[in-house]
């Protein structure tokens, strides 16, 4: 595993470095088909792959086009109904490999917004603590002159993550029911 820049803070190496300890744990994870599975994925997603198919449908069309010319026989008369079919299986294979390769990056990805919801929770609980303290701070301080801060009063209270997502939940309904 690559060391961190030395220009970065400590906290931010050691966040690099435990980022790239998941995603090699993950790779671990990834079996020897579905790695397979991933290069042809992108393999296939590259502008050289487009060309060899249209390359290879224009070869198959213009050598069916021209045999007879040459006294070859078709292996494929117009409207090319095998070439059809090739493509069709081709476009089948394609599209499962790339599903397949989605599916797993959804997964991650996942994985990723659980740990970022985790983090930012966290961060707002440690936030009303911080809040907590500062505010008994400023009570306990005798050269401080005590007011009251409505703001300051409601950012102590906790935030309840199911409210919130009760409240958002209520706001995608009603914009449904706004547009049936």
């Amino acid at each position: 595993m690559a060391r961190a820049d030395k220009s970065v803070p400590p906290t931010v190496a050691e966040n690099i470095e435990a980022l790239e300890a998941y995603y090699a744990r993950e790779e671990q994870r990834v079996g020897a088909a579905q790695r397979f599975l991933e290069r042809f994925s992108s393999a296939i997603g590259k502008p050289w792959f487009l060309a060899l198919l249209l390359a290879f449908v224009a070869s198959w069309i213009t050598f069916n086009l021209l045999a007879p010319r040459f006294g070859w026989s078709r292996f494929d008369s117009p409207p090319f109904a095998a070439l059809q079919s090739v493509v069709s299986l081709a476009a089948l294979l394609i599209t499962t490999v790339v599903l397949i390769g989605q599916n797993r990056l959804a997964q991650l990805e996942r994985q990723r917004e659980e740990l970022e919801l985790q983090v930012n929770i966290l961060t707002e609980q440690k936030t009303t603590k911080l809040l907590h303290l500062i505010e008994e701070l400023r009570r306990d301080l005798p050269m401080v002159r005590d007011r009251h801060d409505p703001d300051a009063a409601s950012l102590q209270q906790p935030t309840d993550a199911t409210d919130i997502l009760t409240a958002l939940e209520k706001v995608q309904l009603d914009k449904s029911q706004k547009f049936k």
